[in-house]
């Protein structure tokens, strides 16, 4: 039953934010979903609950970072180091993820920070970052499903690469072209596998550290011992050497965590955004950050940081990771497939979400004017099919693969997608304090939003800051003597200027300029929220009173 509210002007998705902004002028209706406050939500279908957010969330975080990743941050740092660096990132990374729950609690539209950026700080920031983070998809897009096809070659390795990824590849747009909501199950369904791996291999490390595996050896701390809990690495001996090889495992880190924010990117689809991404929020770096620092701290336990395998091994299969490794040196000989079949649904999963954010981050520029206007184009499901047409069109970047080294090309990807995650996430932390700093100047109590986020704006204040400092060292192993590398050099630092090219080239061409702190239109999206509540959540029955996954 349709009843009248307050939605925005229909001068654009944000309405004219030039101008005044009187709400009371244009009535909205509701759907099965709820309430329509703002224009694209009468054209997104709004499919994803809250088990699908929170899940989503978990799936676009525990993945290759965790099962392959891990491994060579404890060559490249120790247990110990290793342990730090995910344990320090995971902290971090709170700051961009409460921020953008914040925002988008307030304003839930697709697109993420690209369109509170365009509100809150400068149209030219939402240019920039949204291009930054198409360029991110791009490459990120083709190296998972190349990781996926290359998984499969441990049980069909007959079998030319080039087919694996065509299959995958048609299956991740078909899931992307239909109804949001089979994205949404499959995610759903993926990250329930990937939560049931984590479990049972923490459990099997626990009983082989304990002496329970068929070896009956007793681990115990041994490699804490020996090889030791730091690494000297890059040969250099001493504090300095231990400390940079803890260093580099902050690169580790981040691509482990990247994708975390992403909670926000499909918020016009979302049921009832305002009490579920903020949930999803709260909930979710503690269950990823318990997951991350138990299952670094087992592999610090079971492997060596002079491990052969982890050294020297090669592709981007379950022979690299640590798990494995453990498993075989205790004679448990079935758990390289297990592992090799959860990290190929890990492999598509990212690819499928992938998919999914870089269509409704390009759907959100389109929106602003951003980009070409084809892309706004909804199919009668209430999908950006355009969007999501143009982005798959860069998985074929994959077949390169088929003659370069595949495990090659994923590295240097990998690297790639950790600097852009860096700078999202910089992006992300400076247009909330611009947000927040705005309220400030204009005499805007923080209790009149939907959902304020703990421990602000020093929260965001210490991750933008850290998030800078970790860009700017990410390469600072080819200003080592001798150890010049040109990938790494361009790996560790092509975003940067790429990142001020668009952002200086779109304000000397459209004369955009910095949103004033007292003009942000702050309390028009509050009236707007205000206008429009949502129905609270309902009551835990059941079996749900135990459930603490998504409920």
């Amino acid at each position: 039953m349709s009843r009248p509210s307050v939605d925005e002007k229909k001068h654009g998705a944000f309405g004219d934010v030039k101008n005044d902004y009187d709400v009371e002028t244009v009535t909205t209706v509701y759907d099965e979903a709820g309430p329509i406050e703002f224009e694209e939500k009468k054209e997104l279908r709004r499919g994803l609950h809250q088990r699908h957010i929170q899940m989503i969330a978990l799936a676009g975080t525990i993945g290759t970072g965790l099962f392959l990743g891990s491994g060579r941050a404890i060559v490249n740092g120790g247990p110990l180091g290793a342990l730090l660096g995910y344990f320090l990132v995971g902290v971090l990374v709170v700051g961009p993820v409460i921020s953008i729950a914040e925002l988008s609690a307030l304003v839930p539209l697709s697109g993420g920070i690209v369109r509170h950026a365009e509100v809150f700080f400068d149209p030219a920031l939402s240019f920039a970052n949204g291009w930054n983070n198409i360029y991110s998809y791009m490459v990120s897009l083709p190296a998972e499903i190349t990781a996926a096809a290359v998984i499969v070659d441990f049980w069909a390795a007959y079998i030319n690469n080039g087919i694996w990824i065509t299959i995958f590849g048609l299956l991740l747009i078909a899931s992307n072209v239909f109804l949001v909501r089979v994205y949404g199950e499959l995610e759903f369904i993926f990250a329930l596998l990937k939560i049931m791996l984590i479990v049972g291999l923490n459990l099997m490390s626990l009983i082989i550290v304990s002496g329970g595996g068929p070896d009956h050896h007793v681990y115990g701390a041994q490699y804490w011992r020996n090889p030791g809990p730091l690494v000297q690495y890059l040969g250099i001996a001493g504090n300095l050497g231990r400390f940079l090889g803890f260093w580099t495992t902050f690169n580790n880190a981040v691509y482990a965590y990247s994708g975390v924010e992403t909670i926000s990117l499909a918020a016009a689809e979302t049921r009832s955004p305002r009490r579920n991404i903020p949930i999803a929020a709260k909930r979710i770096f503690w269950r990823v950050a318990i997951f991350y620092v138990m299952s670094i701290f087992f592999v610090g336990l079971l492997v060596p940081s002079n491990d052969d395998s982890l050294l020297h091994g090669k592709g981007v299969g379950a022979a690299r990771s640590p798990f494995v490794i453990a498993a075989t040196r205790a004679g448990i000989k079935i758990v390289p497939s297990i592992i090799n079949a959860v990290v190929l649904t890990s492999a598509w999963s990212a690819g499928n979400s992938g998919l999914l954010n870089s269509s409704r981050t390009l759907y959100g520029l389109a929106l602003e004017g951003r980009a070409p206007k084809i892309f706004k184009r909804v199919s009668r499901w209430g999908i950006p099919y355009v969007a999501v047409i143009f982005m798959s069109l860069f998985i074929c970047l994959g077949f390169m693969s088929l003659s370069a080294g595949a495990s090659t090309v994923f590295a240097w990807l990998q690297d790639l997608v950790s600097v852009a995650a860096l700078v999202n996430w910089i992006v992300i932390c400076g247009v909330y304090l611009r947000f927040y700093y705005a309220m400030k100047k204009q005499g805007i109590s923080r209790e009149r939003l939907p959902w304020k986020s703990p421990f602000q704006p020093y929260w965001a204040w210490v991750s933008s800051i850290s998030f800078i400092i970790l860009l700017l060292t990410g390469g600072y192993t080819t200003f080592i003597h001798g150890h010049w590398d040109n990938e790494t050099f361009v790996s560790s630092y092509i975003n940067i200027p790429i990142i001020f090219i668009l952002y200086f080239g779109y304000k000397f061409i459209k004369k955009t300029k910095i949103v004033p702190l007292a003009e942000a239109p702050i309390m028009h999206f509050i009236e707007i929220a205000d206008a429009n509540p949502e129905p609270p959540a309902p009551p835990k029955t059941g079996w749900r009173r135990l459930n603490i996954l998504w409920s």
